[in-house]
C-alpha cells in the first residue's frame, strides 16, 4: 500500500526556499520526490508538452535560476534548461500532437500526459507534486500544489523543461508555416495570430476544438475557391 503523508507530518514554514517541500518528503522516507508540470495549455496551436523530472538530493540538485518558466526570459530558461538536464537524476518528456488534443480533450490529454512522464521515471518517483491540481492514477503518492512551478523545485524544472521543449517545436513549425508567426507568440492567441488565423484560416497544426480556430475553420477554403473563380 502507497504511503501518505499527513498535513501534521509536513508542516512547511513561510519564507523557506522552494526546495523545502521535497527535503520534508526526502525527511518522511520518500526519497525520489518527482515534480511534474506541462506548457501550452492556453495555446490554440502546437503540441501540449508534459515533463516529469526528479532533482538529485543535495547540493547536486540544486539549479541555479530556477524558477517558474513563464517569469524567466527565453535566454533564462536556456540557460535553465540546460542546468536542468546536468543535474536532474531523471527526466522525461511527453509531447501530445493537436489532433489528440481536438480528439480527447486538453484535461484528458493533460493528466494522462503527466501519468505516462512519471511512470516512465528510472528510479521511480516515491512522491509526485503537480502545479495547482492532483493526477488521479498514480501509483505513488501525489500532491497538487498551489502555484507548484513556484515552491517546488521539481515542478519548476519539470515546467522548464516542458516550456524549452515546446518552443523550440514552435520554432520548428514557424518555418514551416511562417505566416502565423509561431516563432514569436508560440501558438498563443495574441492579436497577430487571430489576424493572422482570420487571414489564412487553420493551419494542419492548429486545435480545431478550441472556439477562436473553429470560428475561422472555412476561411482558407474560402480564399481557394475565391482564387480558383478569378483564375477560372
Amino acid at each position: 500500500m502507497a504511503r501518505t503523508l499527513t498535513p501534521a507530518r509536513a508542516r512547511i514554514r513561510r519564507g523557506r526556499d522552494m526546495y523545502t517541500l521535497e527535503d520534508v518528503l526526502r525527511r518522511h522516507g520518500f526519497t525520489h520526490v518527482a515534480g511534474a508540470d506541462e506548457a501550452g495549455r492556453g495555446a490554440c496551436a502546437g503540441p501540449l508538452v508534459v515533463a516529469a523530472a526528479i532533482l538529485a538530493d543535495g547540493k547536486r540538485g540544486r539549479i541555479p535560476g530556477l524558477n517558474d518558466s513563464k517569469l524567466l526570459s527565453a535566454q533564462a530558461r536556456e540557460e535553465v534548461y540546460e542546468e536542468v538536464l546536468d543535474r536532474v537524476l531523471a527526466y522525461r518528456v511527453v509531447t501530445i500532437p493537436p489532433a489528440d488534443v481536438d480528439a480527447k480533450g486538453l484535461t484528458v490529454c493533460n493528466l494522462g500526459g503527466m501519468r505516462r512522464a512519471v511512470a516512465q521515471l528510472r528510479p521511480e518517483a516515491h512522491y509526485v507534486l503537480t502545479d495547482g491540481f492532483p493526477v488521479p492514477g498514480t501509483w505513488a503518492p501525489n500532491l497538487g500544489v498551489w502555484k507548484g512551478d513556484r515552491v517546488a523545485a521539481c515542478v519548476a524544472a519539470a515546467g522548464v523543461l516542458a516550456k524549452v521543449t515546446r518552443d523550440r517545436v514552435m520554432a520548428e513549425l514557424h518555418t514551416e508555416y511562417p505566416q502565423y508567426g509561431f516563432g514569436e507568440h508560440k501558438g498563443y492567441s495574441t492579436e497577430a495570430h487571430q489576424a493572422a488565423l482570420r487571414t489564412y484560416g487553420p493551419s494542419p497544426v492548429h486545435r480545431r476544438s478550441y472556439a477562436n480556430v473553429s470560428a475561422v475553420s472555412g476561411v482558407a477554403s474560402a480564399a481557394r475557391t475565391v482564387a480558383s473563380a478569378h483564375d477560372g
